[in-house]
């Protein structure tokens, strides 16, 4: 097996081939009819559904629902010395990142006796879903804990699946702990989402659902959010992906060490190479082979790399072109003149300059938030940050002078519009100021 990812030169492709192999694989999400069954479920049967439910998808038989805080506090005094100091290491420089978007509020005259704020407010509930899948993500838990700690949310509900023992993993319930959360739920699946989105006898209703998910938790969460008595949702959450930006002077075992990284998360992930060097896509290809033969997750990787793609640019600038329009989860950009070109990126979920940035540091403990907009939605979707779990809540103030000297305004613009209502608003209140002088 010499190459195992397709290899395209992009000046040789006609434009319908060139968009065509930026397409991803095909996602398949639930079929709705099933997930609202569930959902319905659980709205009229509460917490027996998510036991039943439980019990029917994930085999484990429930004795309750809600984790004790005393449990989740001792999860976290229980880590291994190493692991606990890694978890409060990515804790402080997570939220040292996010403590820097507590951006201040406005306010501000835009006229004589008018002023206009803005002012911030908490998500009053916020509900985080951590899968479980083939491995527990205590790091989901810091990317949303955090910020929701941040931002003041009073209400903070976590849902993760149960292990086939019936408990939460320790190591997410430690993560939980480190972040203040003392609402753990062992339940998961578009059951959980059902729970947060209406509430049960046991479950909180919350007003948002945060964190990535399996399909049937993603169409879950499309549905409640349309759903007027049910939950916002944070983004689009596809399979995990990554695009490479890469020269000739590019390590190639830095560089299949990090297509290696996104591909072992599952057979429906992607990751391309954009490099203007043949060598280097050669000598990476050979990285790779030599780099699986070792990987324990060797056959998730291969099935993933066969839905890849090395593409060669002519350029520079083609290269930073064949990436924005591919908008990517993640780019790496592992060039020597990565800081400079970052004005040249535009669509990119999350950017990792220079070779010694792999996205792994972004995952867990670099400090920015690895909830990430993919499947191409970076083109007009940001990650997750602490203004996601805050409202920006609009408010003015006129004084009766500032009334006149803009309430003119409105009433010509109110009169252009054919709303008569809106200009008498004005009106009035101006001829009670003519009267009263």
């Amino acid at each position: 097996m010499s190459v195992l990812l397709p290899f395209y030169e992009w000046d040789s492709l006609s434009r319908p081939e060139q968009i065509a192999i930026l397409e991803r694989p095909p996602v398949s999400l639930a079929d709705a009819g099933a997930v609202q069954a569930v959902i319905d479920q659980v709205c009229l049967e509460g917490d027996a559904a998510l036991i039943t439910l439980t019990s029917r998808y994930d085999a484990v038989d429930l004795k309750r629902l809600r984790v004790p805080p005393a449990d989740i506090a001792a999860a976290l005094d229980d880590l291994t010395t190493d692991k606990r100091e890694a978890l409060a290491a990515a804790y402080h420089n997570i939220k040292t990142f996010h403590d820097a978007q507590n951006r201040q509020e406005v306010a501000i005259n835009t006229a004589p006796g008018v002023t206009c704020e803005l002012v911030k407010r908490p998500i009053e509930a916020v509900g985080l879903y951590v899968p479980g899948g083939t491995a527990p993500l205590p790091s989901t838990v810091l990317m949303l804990g955090v910020p929701s700690l941040i931002a003041g949310c009073p209400v903070r509900v976590l849902c993760t699946p149960p292990q086939k023992n019936g408990r939460v993993n320790p190591l997410v319930l430690a993560a939980a702990a480190l972040c203040g959360i003392d609402q753990v739920y062992s339940v998961g699946g578009a059951q959980a989402v059902a729970a947060m989105a209406y509430g049960t006898e046991t479950v909180p209703k919350v007003n948002k659902i945060f964190g990535p998910g399996n399909p049937w938790v993603t169409r879950a969460k499309q549905l409640v959010a349309q759903d007027a008595a049910g939950a916002g949702y944070d983004l689009p959450a596809g399979p995990s992906e990554v695009l490479v930006i890469a020269d000739a002077d590019a390590n190639p075992s830095f560089v299949a060490a990090d297509l290696l990284a996104q591909a072992e998360h599952g057979v429906d992930s992607q990751v391309v190479l954009v490099t203007t060097s043949k060598q280097l896509a050669h000598d990476v290809q050979h990285a790779i082979v030599e780099q699986l033969s070792t990987l324990p997750r060797r056959d998730i990787a291969i099935e993933a790399l066969a839905n890849s793609r090395v593409i060669l640019a002519s350029s520079k600038s083609d290269a930073y072109a064949i990436s924005n329009a591919y908008a990517p989860e993640h780019l790496i950009v592992n060039t020597t003149s990565a800081r400079d070109d970052l004005p040249l990126i535009t669509n990119a979920g999350s950017v990792f300059l220079g070779a010694w940035t792999p996205e792994s540091l972004g995952d867990y403990c670099s400090g920015t938030n690895h909830v990430l907009p993919t499947h191409g939605y970076a083109t007009h979707i940001s990650g997750v940050g602490l203004a996601d779990f805050q409202k920006s809540i609009s408010v003015q103030a006129a004084t009766q002078s500032g009334l006149g000297e803009i309430g003119w305004i409105a009433e010509a613009l109110a009169a252009s519009e054919g709303l008569d209502a809106h200009a008498r608003a004005v009106t009035i209140r101006k001829n009670a100021m003519g009267a009263s002088s």
